[in-house]
């Protein structure tokens, strides 16, 4: 942590707000791309990213300084889209449950449009299946993806982040990749006879 990004953390910790604004706006395309990686919805990842920004602000006495300031939130981010995922879920089977006994509720997960700001217009399609499939993997898998590959990170900010150790990120990494391929594979094959 750099003397500038120290200072601010500890104005944060203050209460002040010139230091919590400040923060927000070094931080705020991270962690809403970071969100809408994961949720795959533009307007779910701006209202997940002011509840992180939220508890960045309840929570920043908390923060301890073991690790960079942007692991922590990185970690509150990630927490934070999960957790709407899991509700998420729920949902979709309590939808089901009723489909059983009404002719409303649906049971499948249908992703919609959304446009990730580091998608190129020509990549949108292949961008699209990509997401979709991310969505099909495990959480950690997804995660340890979206981080090194999506976000740019190196494999040891992503283990910093997941709290795991540099290689059960390699392995999370290239567990993630065949279940990529293996769920690809069909789009792919389709396209490439055109």
């Amino acid at each position: 942590m750099n003397q500038s990004e120290s200072e601010l953390i500890k104005l944060l910790k203050q209460g002040a707000q010139e230091a919590f604004k400040r923060v927000v706006d070094l931080y705020q395309d991270m962690v809403y791309n970071t969100i809408l990686s994961i949720v795959q919805n533009e307007a779910d990842a701006e209202d997940i990213t002011q509840d992180v920004f939220v508890r960045v602000h309840e929570s920043a006495g908390s923060f301890k300084g073991d690790s960079k300031f942007s692991t922590w939130l990185y970690r509150i981010a990630i927490t934070k889209a999960l957790d709407h995922e899991k509700k998420r879920k729920r949902k979709k089977r309590f939808a089901f449950i009723q489909s059983l006994f009404s002719e409303k509720g649906e049971a499948e997960y249908h992703p919609g449009e959304f446009n990730h700001p580091g998608v190129l217009l020509e990549n949108k399609e292949k961008a699209s299946e990509l997401f979709k499939a991310l969505h099909q993997i495990p959480d950690n898998q997804r995660i340890a993806f979206t981080l090194n590959k999506i976000e740019g990170l190196n494999n040891q900010e992503v283990a910093a982040i997941m709290n795991i150790s540099f290689y059960a990120v390699e392995s999370l990494l290239a567990r993630a990749k065949n279940s990529l391929k293996k769920k690809l594979t069909n789009y792919y094959l389709l396209h490439s006879a055109k």
